[in-house]
């Protein structure tokens, strides 16, 4: 009996050791599209490259946060740019929008500063109202910025969706992409490189039966969702500093938990292991 006992429990201990294997395996299966390659790195390594990463809001960063901490470790410079103090997300329930921008302009400074930015430009045109300025105007605005960092490589949105949907977003990854297009190779226009944060097929049939934002967002027809990610980047490593990232933006909890579900259920060290890339797509 003493025999069995031990047989038993031994053959518990056994399960309960792969049942987090299975779940990391069944998680990314879920999760990842596994055509999509895997890169090691965004950019080239062999120089020091300067890097602009330009999103409307504060908490926007936190789709690549992974990657651009793998960039600052690798030794290139972090610019980054937030266009909007983000008065229009009051997922908080705080409805004085000058005391809420005032408080995701802090959060945004300490995500910032969790990443490594060596600089951040926190710009203050209306959240939610970029149509207002228009795209000809919003170009002239993120141009005359792209001037003045002088960077190597752009990041932002897609033109199609931005993400999931967002108007300013999506307005902001067009701006980005034309510019870049009509530019690039001209003699005063440094860019070289543009990537856009996107989602593979999985990561979107999940985010819509998960995320309130997509749901109420995203295109019905897939022919105008996200574009395919022609590569991901492995953050694997960076995923706890992202969650500080994510922790940072206190006023925004709700929203962030459509981002990553479940983050605060499960243990990092499976969790990372799930969420364990960030996929982009490289506009040529």
């Amino acid at each position: 009996m003493k025999k069995l006992l031990i047989v038993s429990l031994g053959i518990i201990g056994f399960i309960l050791l792969l049942s987090p294997v299975f779940l990391i395996l069944f998680g990314r299966n879920q999760l990842h599209d596994h055509d999509i390659p895997k890169q090691d790195q965004l950019v080239e390594n062999d120089q020091k490259q300067r890097i602009l990463v330009i999103f409307p809001h504060p908490d926007d960063e936190v789709t690549v946060a992974g990657t651009l901490m793998k960039l600052k470790d690798e030794g290139h410079e972090i610019q980054m740019v937030c266009l909007t103090r983000g008065e229009k997300g009051n997922s908080s329930g705080i409805e004085d929008e000058v005391k809420l921008a005032s408080l995701r302009s802090e959060e945004m400074k300490k995500a910032a500063e969790i990443i490594g930015a060596d600089e951040l430009h926190l710009e203050n045109y209306p959240d939610s109202g970029l149509e207002n300025i228009g795209l000809d105007s919003l170009k002239e605005i993120i141009r005359s910025i792209i001037a003045e960092i002088d960077p190597d490589v752009l990041i932002s949105y897609d033109s199609k969706v931005g993400l999931y949907g967002h108007p300013d977003h999506r307005l902001t990854g067009l701006a980005v992409e034309e510019i870049f297009l009509e530019e690039k190779g001209l003699p005063e226009f440094a860019p070289q490189e543009m990537y856009q944060v996107t989602l593979c097929k999985k990561q979107v049939k999940l985010a819509l039966k998960l995320s309130s934002g997509f749901q109420r967002n995203y295109p019905e027809d897939p022919a105008l969702g996200l574009p395919k990610p022609d590569f991901s980047i492995e953050t694997q490593a960076y995923f706890p500093r992202t969650l500080e990232v994510m922790q940072a933006h206190q006023t925004q909890q709700a929203v962030l938990k459509d981002l990553m579900p479940f983050h605060d259920k499960v243990p990092v060290w499976i969790y990372s292991r799930v969420f364990d890339r960030e996929y982009f797509r490289e506009v040529k």
